[in-house]
């Protein structure tokens, strides 16, 4: 932790031909172990190859390629507007990198959820430890093997484990935590980041009721269920309750 740090502080990180390099390690990562990819996501989650392409590696080199083509846009300054009675002062707005960011993903997108938020921290100029989900192990143990041979082991790195290595991490003071899973989990999160005054992005799943009344078209029906299907395996908050109403009880 304190090496991150350091390194941080060196500004290395917030060089643009740094940020170039991960990003380009990133996808160099996707490219070479693809078949690794997918079997790791069908040996955890049973996921098909197609699903897998779609859903993950498609998606993250599409955000790659686009921080690649935008990075340079994205670190100009920008003047600031200022008040009249500021009229013969000038401002700028120059976006500047965090620091050091805790990265804690989920199982069911084990590599769309951890590597879409490392491209925006790496694009931003920060030093990041991630830590994958121990319900995907063989996901996790791609990432933890795989990404220090692509990638700025002073910079970057991936920490393996349960809920007993994740205490551990919360107890230490970062500049940003991303976190991905439950409710329950995230309050323990938010609850010791505030210790810190750490800021935290928080993505919760949960379960989100639906109410469909008889007058509806078995159409509808059938893109409820599908909806509650497809969704069943995101971290979002799926349809997970269905319900029927009688004419009578829509129109009562």
């Amino acid at each position: 932790m304190n090496d991150m740090k350091e390194y941080y502080g060196s500004g290395e990180t917030k060089k643009v031909s740094w940020r170039e390099s991960q990003l380009k390690g990133l996808r160099r990562f996707l490219i070479e172990k693809e078949e690794d990819i997918l079997k790791a996501l069908m040996l955890d989650l049973g996921k098909h190859q197609v699903e897998t392409f779609r859903d993950e590696i498609r998606t993250l080199m599409k955000s790659l390629n686009f921080a690649l083509s935008n990075l340079k846009y994205w670190i100009l300054g920008k003047k600031a507007k200022l008040p009249q009675i500021a009229l013969l002062s000038s401002a700028d707005i120059v976006p500047e990198p965090l620091g050091v960011v805790l990265i804690i993903s989920s199982w069911n997108f084990p590599f769309g959820l951890s590597l879409e938020l490392l491209i925006g921290v790496v694009a931003a100029g920060n030093t990041v430890v991630l830590k994958p989900s121990e319900l995907s192990p063989a996901c996790s143990s791609i990432l933890a093997l795989g990404l220090p041979n692509f990638l700025d082991n002073k910079a970057i790195k991936v920490v393996q484990g349960g809920p007993y290595e994740s205490q551990q991490l919360l107890q230490q003071k970062w500049d940003k935590i991303f976190f991905t899973r439950s409710a329950r989990v995230g309050k323990i999160v938010m609850s010791a980041a505030a210790k810190h005054l750490t800021p935290v992005t928080l993505e919760l799943g949960g379960k989100c009721p639906a109410v469909v009344d008889s007058l509806s078209s078995s159409w509808d029906l059938e893109v409820c269920q599908q909806y509650e299907f497809y969704n069943d395996k995101k971290p979002g908050k799926p349809i997970k309750f269905i319900v029927l109403l009688t004419t009578d009880e829509v129109v009562g």
